[in-house]
């Protein structure tokens, strides 16, 4: 599992302090980029090599407010590691360690030039598998 620490900055909440709910999905998008930097990958050089990764489904569920000045957490797992896809379940949590909110997320390996999947490559899926 990796785990990012987030604040809650007050352009992320509405009027009322709450964080809006679109901004989970950013939370989500840095976790999963934080994974794979600690994998030694960095996306930039992943488009370099005419790879790149694009959200193919979102699933979340909202169970409690995340609000203004909050320190989150942000864990990221994987669930299932395909050819061309791979199935993320993400949380995120309070200091108290409450949910959040959860999610599961589908990322599709595409080549960023035709934006047509392609496989992952092989040394990022080994060290996929082996990081879990």
């Amino acid at each position: 599992m990796a785990v990012i620490t987030v604040r809650v900055y007050y352009e992320d909440t509405d009027a009322g302090g709450v964080v809006y709910h679109a901004n989970h999905i950013k939370y989500f998008e840095r976790g999963r980029t934080e994974l794979l930097r600690d994998l030694g990958y960095q996306q930039d050089q992943l488009m370099q090599q005419d790879i790149c990764f694009v959200v193919r489904s979102l699933n979340i569920d909202y169970k409690r407010p995340a609000l203004f000045n909050q320190l989150l957490s942000v864990e990221t797992t994987i669930n299932t590691l395909k050819r061309a896809s791979i199935v993320f379940d993400q949380a995120i949590r309070d200091a108290d360690q409450q949910l959040i909110a959860q999610g599961q997320v589908t990322v599709a390996c595409v080549t960023l030039s035709s934006m047509k999947a392609t496989a992952i490559p092989t040394n990022l899926k080994e060290d996929l598998l082996g990081a879990f």
